[in-house]
């Protein structure tokens, strides 16, 4: 793999993400269903690549065809099946950097039914899929037990959780957990924007929405992805003059030194782990959590660094958010690429009721829970949860816009707000990197009764407390 090869795989990336907005402009099909142009660019990528383009040759040309690897070379997937596990710390870093962090008070007061909402869901995934493993999955299919943490994975930390715990799931010998959770993520997002436009009809037509009363009157150009010239707002402000440094290059370069902080903190507390209680025990959760989540708090703890000490703000959170988009975007790309359809193949029918459980969790969960812990506004609130449930936050922020475009609920507002209580834990956080560790040292049985545990107490403050006011 050489510099070269690396580039032209960064550049084929960038075509493949061209076509796929012109799919989404030139077809309103895309369109209806909001399905995000990288979703469709990994398609594509994963149709010409060797898991059917080169099957399809393979099985009527044999092995010896020119296009039995499809139209990709080997050596671009191969750049692209790590590009994931490093752009997922470029996300997690950038997720509170530039943005000034509120005191705790603040945030619960805001967002406190949306987090006790949030983590309901959240650790319910847990519940159901470890349910789903100890009862059907690993008695009758054999599956690793490991599956259970796949919901969870796959639907509420999405691609780039599922690819980046990769890594963690080839060294604890359950490699097609990987593949099981991209597929999910890819189930969720796009079953997640379906079912997020199918349940907006249905608030509106039910007079469960406050604002909105016709997502079918959105302006044709909001449809296609494209924002019309007199509303479009600035990347990002420009704080640094270019001739001393580029801004951009400036806040690539401060998410990379949040990414450092949480390669030390990962470092400090794997060594830790060593001497103490790993040392004792020979049990060891650290050595398999990667670094994507420590990033975050990498993130954090250079955001209250810079608050204290930036006083020209120099950090702006617009051009932060335009870094963490392209990452995204590459990843999403780059993980559904080299996505194995032979491993799904082989576990179709667990696949399948994973996906289906998962599914059917969220939306029980959206109807008869999100209007009982939150008190006002609970649809416009509740369907950013349910969209990023369901795999991706961007998502729930495109769903809280279409039902609340000017922000008169506040939904936006304490949607941000939650995922400082949320993200450190769930959806990609601590809990979700050494869920699979811990479910190889403990067994499926003892995290499934913590995971209930932690759930009834969530539930039982959304209701009994936030729902009551």
């Amino acid at each position: 793999m050489n510099a070269e090869m690396v580039g032209l795989s960064i550049i084929l990336i960038g075509i493949l993400l061209l076509i796929g907005k012109f799919i989404r402009v030139k077809f309103s099909i895309f369109q209806k269903y909001f399905l995000p142009s990288s979703i469709i660019a990994g398609f594509i990528a994963l149709i010409l690549g060797p898991e059917i383009v080169g099957s399809l040759f393979t099985r009527f040309q044999g092995e010896n065809s020119i296009i039995s690897n499809g139209v990709i070379h080997q050596d671009v997937l191969n750049v692209w099946t790590t590009l994931p596990g490093l752009l997922i710390s470029v996300i997690f870093a950038t997720l509170f950097l530039g943005k000034k962090i509120p005191n705790i008070k603040d945030i619960w007061l805001t967002a406190g039914p949306q987090v006790s909402f949030g983590q309901s869901v959240a650790w319910g995934q847990y519940v159901v899929g470890l349910l789903l493993t100890i009862i059907i999955l690993t008695p009758l299919f054999g599956l690793n037990p490991m599956a259970g943490a796949l919901i969870e994975i796959g639907f509420e930390g999405g691609h780039g959780t599922s690819a980046g715990l990769s890594e963690t799931f080839h060294k604890l010998g359950f490699a097609d957990g990987a593949d099981l959770a991209i597929g999910l993520a890819t189930v969720g997002v796009v079953s997640g924007v379906l079912l997020g436009i199918i349940l907006i009809n249905w608030g509106v037509k039910q007079k469960k929405t406050t604002i909105l009363k016709d997502p079918s009157n959105l302006p044709k150009n909001k449809l296609r992805g494209i924002i019309e010239p007199e509303d479009r707002p600035s990347a990002g402000t420009m704080t640094t003059e270019p001739e001393s440094i580029e801004p951009l290059a400036f806040h690539i370069a401060f998410v990379g030194i949040a990414i450092l902080i949480g390669k030390g903190v990962l470092e400090a507390f794997t060594y830790l782990e060593k001497i103490t209680w790993g040392n004792w025990t020979d049990i060891h959760i650290i050595t398999h959590v990667p670094l994507f989540p420590l990033a975050m708090v990498g993130g954090v703890l250079l955001q209250i660094f810079l608050d204290k000490m930036d006083k020209f703000k120099l950090v702006n959170r617009k051009m932060i958010l335009r870094i963490q988009g392209l990452a995204l975007d590459f990843l999403i790309v780059s993980a559904i690429a080299t996505l194995s359809l032979t491993v799904i193949a082989e576990n179709f029918l667990p696949f399948l009721l994973l996906a289906l459980t998962g599914i059917a969790w969220n939306l029980v969960a959206f109807i008869f829970l999100a209007p009982r812990m939150i008190p006002k506004d609970w649809f416009e609130r509740g369907i950013g949860d349910f969209g990023q449930s369901m795999g991706m936050t961007a998502a729930g922020l495109m769903l809280i816009r279409i039902t609340d475009s000017k922000g008169d609920t506040r939904a936006l507002e304490a949607f941000g707000y939650k995922q400082l209580m949320f993200e450190p834990f769930v959806g990609g956080g601590l809990f979700t990197a050494a869920s699979v560790p811990l479910i190889y040292q403990f067994g499926p049985l003892p995290i499934l009764l913590l995971c209930l545990i932690i759930m009834l107490s969530w539930m039982g403050i959304g209701i009994f407390y936030f729902g009551k006011k």
